[in-house]
């Protein structure tokens, strides 16, 4: 018979002693209802009224559709020239075309003149630029998202200032890199140019002297064989000095590791590896042919002509690079697309009520009973005697003398 109570006694025991902490619980805020009840009810009220109080916003937002990897017509023919354009359309893909103009639409540039467009002190009430730029750096959002697109949004309590804003990011970006484009371009015209001319000068001067050798000794009959050995000895040594010049340029615009720049090395080597064959074979210590050109006349005139037709063939290969460059300054460079333009935002932004009420009440709710149970606590406190003394002793050192 007790062995039957006692087996009927134990589940008892554990299912008192597992209600007996929700009882206490409970009961502490049962004794607090009105301090439980009231925090949180109080916590909306205020939440509700701030959220009210609040400046509205508005956000307008705007989508770009950054340039895509393809060569232009200009840069096609370059590439197929092998030119320091092929290079520097191959040192394009460095860098994510998405970072490079989210940098951009993040510049100091541009927000200067944004500033000074829509006159943002006034708006932002204060005379400081730097502290304008913290505030619309603040207001902006620039993002590059993982579809390719990047979306600029701008939140401002005027909903027409928020749009035009937005627009006149985009409008700023477009003058940016066609500035930018045009300056690079006219850098490589500028260099093409310098290189032009001094070969044009050398031309003239390698013309001059074969006239004058013409002149002194008349004109001399050279064979099929010296001929050809000497075009071809002029066209490897103007592709030599025209490869050098591409190899000297580029170097502003990529690496040494960038595989345009490796490749046009290993051509140059090649093309020096032909013209020092050829010249060994065909040439003395002192540059004149051992052709079957008649005494000195003859080899002075196969050197003049090999001059000639050297510097023939790099005026040449310099103006079409020269006249690429050209094109290039000349062409648009406009090719950032937008895909969605900024419209007056219907619905502010922020603030959030909902959002604000809600987050206020659940704090209100655990601030009520994290409360109740302090107040139950310093209760049981001063019940003790022994404690009630410890009490009062820790409010007498903490209380200002």
């Amino acid at each position: 018979m007790n062995d039957n109570y006692n087996a009927t006694a134990k589940p008892y025991n554990e299912t008192e002693e597992m209600l007996s902490p929700v009882l206490s619980f409970l009961i502490v805020l049962a004794k607090r209802k009105k301090l439980v009840i009231g925090t949180p009810f109080a916590a909306l009220l205020l939440a509700t009224i701030v959220s009210f109080i609040l400046p509205i916003a508005y956000k307008a937002n705007t989508k770009l559709l950054p340039p895509q990897q393809a060569q232009s017509g200009a840069s096609a023919l370059l590439s197929q020239l092998g030119g320091v354009a092929g290079m520097v359309a191959g040192g394009g893909s460095l860098k994510n075309p998405s970072d490079l103009y989210v940098g951009m639409l993040k510049s100091r540039t541009i927000a200067d003149k944004l500033i000074n467009k829509f006159d943002l002190k006034k708006a932002y009430d204060t005379q400081s630029a730097e502290k304008a730029r913290k505030i619309l750096d603040g207001d902006t959002t620039v993002i590059a998202g993982k579809d390719g697109l990047i979306v600029v949004e701008v939140e401002n309590e005027n909903k027409k200032l928020a749009t035009a804003l937005a627009n006149g990011y985009v409008n700023e970006l477009l003058g940016l890199t066609k500035n930018l484009a045009i300056s690079e371009a006219a850098l490589r015209r500028l260099f093409y140019e310098g290189q032009l001319e001094t070969a044009k000068n050398n031309l003239a001067n390698a013309e001059i002297q074969l006239k004058s050798g013409i002149d002194a000794s008349g004109v001399i009959s050279v064979d099929a064989t010296s001929r050809a050995v000497v075009e071809t000895i002029g066209r490897l040594r103007a592709q030599v000095s025209a490869k050098e010049i591409e190899l000297s340029s580029s170097r502003a615009f990529v690496t040494n590791s960038n595989p345009e720049f490796i490749r046009t090395q290993q051509e140059l080597t090649s093309l020096r590896a032909e013209l020092a064959r050829l010249e060994n074979g065909s040439v003395n210590t002192d540059g004149q042919y051992k052709g079957t050109a008649s005494g000195q006349a003859g080899l002075k005139s196969i050197k003049l002509l090999r001059d000639v037709k050297y510097y023939q063939m790099l005026y040449e290969l310099l103006a079409k690079q020269y006249e690429i460059a050209r094109l290039d300054e000349a062409k648009d460079p406009s090719i950032i697309q937008v895909l969605d333009p900024a419209v007056e935002p219907e619905k502010n932004s922020s603030p959030k009520r909902m959002l604000i009420v809600l987050i206020a009440t659940i704090f209100g709710v655990f601030a009520g009973v994290i409360i109740a149970f302090l107040l139950e606590a310093k209760e049981k406190i001063l019940l003790q005697p022994s404690t009630a003394s410890q009490w009062q002793d820790l409010q007498s050192s903490l209380r200002l003398k």
